[in-house]
């Protein structure tokens, strides 16, 4: 059975993050988009191309708690340097994917890397939450670093692209990050005319958003650069037709269907949860970072 459109989403205006990260966010801010909906999902920033002007001074983010989740960062273009009080850190340039499981509690920091802000540049990237169940949540912090280098892929049958395996698998192809629960995680790399098939189980909460080109779903439903396509909950197989040079970003993962109570860099189940999260951040059970 074919897996339909459900809707298109156009960017909103976009908003900055500290001073380093220009982003439309898609998740949670559209109704049709909330984090019941899109569960395990619970927050998408996008920062489509923005060019960034030469600064000695880094941009970014400074030092911020998270708990309860995970983020995972897809830089396509621009490099970030970040670091975490569990230890965790490095820079992650075009291609790369940092994978950080909050857990139980970290402190975490993400700056524009220091040689990249002196030239200044195009930077673009995707930041995605995802939810981690009850038992989970207060699992200890850990840090994947996802390199371009070590990302599977699976070229396209007529040779016109190929599809990197974030997490999950594509045919044959199983993903390098791990996860607590299923999750697809693709980015989609083709040329004018090719064509890609996928297959996601009906039941997970599927998004399409194009980085770059434009595309067809299901060779009818029209998917511009920058707009994100959500997928219906019927069906599993969908195609992308490639109408100019793209990169397309997909994701899909199983509902957790826990309760979720979210309160800024804190996603819990309960409110009394997300109090002892705010005490543990005041308390300094979240470690030092500086």
């Amino acid at each position: 059975m074919i897996r339909k459109v459900e809707h298109i989403f156009t960017p909103k205006t976009p908003h900055f993050v500290g001073d380093g990260f220009r982003v439309h966010n898609f998740i949670p801010s559209y109704p049709q988009l909330n984090q019941k909906r899109m569960d395990p999902f619970i927050m998408l920033d996008y920062n489509s191309k923005y060019v960034f002007p030469p600064s000695e001074i880094p941009k970014g983010v400074g030092v911020h708690p998270h708990k309860g989740f995970e983020t995972v960062t897809i830089a396509y273009h621009g490099k970030v340097e970040h670091g975490d009080s569990s230890g965790g850190g490095g820079v992650i340039g075009e291609g790369d994917v940092q994978w950080m499981t909050a857990g139980k509690g970290v402190l975490h920091k993400e700056f524009h890397e220091t040689e990249w802000s002196k030239e200044g540049g195009v930077f673009q990237m995707i930041q995605l939450w995802v939810n981690l169940p009850a038992k989970d949540k207060v699992s200890p912090p850990k840090y994947q670093s996802v390199s371009k280098e070590t990302i599977k892929c699976k070229a396209l049958e007529d040779g016109l692209g190929a599809v990197e395996v974030i997490a999950g698998k594509y045919k044959d192809v199983e993903g390098s990050a791990s996860t607590f629960t299923p999750i697809e995680m693709y980015n989609l790399k083709a040329q004018k005319g090719a064509h890609a098939s996928f297959s996601i189980p009906a039941s997970y909460n599927t998004f399409i958003l194009v980085v770059e080109g434009n595309v067809l779903v299901n060779g009818g439903d029209e998917i511009k650069v920058n707009h994100l396509a959500l997928l219906e909950n019927q069906g599993e197989e969908f195609t992308l037709d490639i109408q100019e040079d793209a990169v397309v970003f997909i994701a899909g993962g199983e509902p957790i269907n826990e309760p979720i109570v979210h309160y800024g860099p804190f996603v819990m189940n309960t409110e009394q949860e997300i109090e002892e999260a705010i005490q543990d951040f005041q308390n300094g059970k979240f470690g030092d970072l500086v």
